[in-house]
């Protein structure tokens, strides 16, 4: 049977906004978030079987849990793939509890694959309804857009790309998500508004921070440390941290400049994950 191959991107945050907490203990937040060229290989084939198999491997496949968030998404679609298993392998390239995502943009990835090329009848509001039950940042995946997040939990798709250089570095251990949310202690006002209008240049981009900061960086204090040296990298744009980490990423204008800061950044933090990817 055919195999198919897709690509699985990586979600940064380039702004993170905690707005408030809600009597559900869920934090209501604000994002601009984009895409970089970092990615996940995904390969699925029809297999005659009772059950799906998924297998994870490459660099960052060890301690993904034998649920997680494919094995719901194919639960969620059973009925309608009408008894059609598949064998599913995922070439781990994005790290775990790094803030950028990579397991729900794996279940993301696999639902348009299915929708589009398995011509599944699911409706729009039905693929919304599915990837809220897997998490909650999974909708963002499906179209793989620079995009505003509200407040109210709208989504603008926007036309015109970032287009910058992202110089990545994760340290050796990961960010539990429960955790840093739990210790936020502060909130933030809305800096998007949906009827106003704002331009998103490179001026604007250096302003923008992430809330998440404070609690991560009060619990590992390396980050900070790491966000601070990269600051002082030369022709960096700006620096934030991704999601609720443990990934800082400094923003270049050109490839040269970031091609620069990466050597800079390799021989400070030998031992850390560092790699060089752009916005799509």
């Amino acid at each position: 049977m055919q195999v198919y191959k897709i690509k699985s991107y990586a979600k940064i945050n380039i702004s993170l906004g905690i707005l408030s907490k809600l009597k559900s203990k869920i934090h209501k937040i604000e994002s601009l978030f984009s895409f970089i060229d970092l990615h996940d290989e995904i390969f699925i084939k029809k297999i005659n079987s009772k059950n799906h198999k998924i297998i994870f491997y490459g660099k960052f496949s060890k301690g993904i849990f034998k649920n997680n968030t494919i094995s719901t998404l194919l639960k969620l679609l059973d009925k309608k793939l009408c008894g059609q298993k598949y064998l599913i392998k995922i070439n781990k390239k994005i790290p775990c509890k790094s803030g950028m995502g990579g397991g729900s943009m794996n279940a993301s990835s696999i639902l348009k694959f299915l929708v589009k090329n398995q011509k599944l009848n699911i409706s729009s509001k039905e693929i919304t309804k599915i990837s809220s039950k897997i998490g909650s940042d999974v909708v963002f995946g499906l179209r793989n857009k620079t995009s505003i997040l509200y407040g109210n939990g709208k989504i603008k798709y926007l036309n015109n790309k970032i287009n910058l250089y992202a110089l990545l570095i994760k340290p050796d251990f990961g960010c539990s998500t429960k955790t840093i949310y739990n210790n936020v202690r502060t909130f933030s006002k809305p800096i998007f508004n949906k009827n106003k209008r704002i331009i998103i240049n490179h001026k604007f981009l250096s302003y923008l921070k992430n809330d998440l900061e404070e609690p991560a960086f009060k619990k590992y204090p390396i980050l900070k440390k790491i966000k601070a040296f990269m600051e002082d990298l030369d022709k960096v744009l700006f620096v934030n941290m991704t999601g609720s980490g443990s990934t800082i990423v400094g923003y270049f204008i050109t490839k040269k400049t970031a091609l620069n800061a990466i050597k800079v950044l390799n021989k400070k933090y030998k031992n850390y994950w560092c790699i060089l990817s752009k916005t799509i």
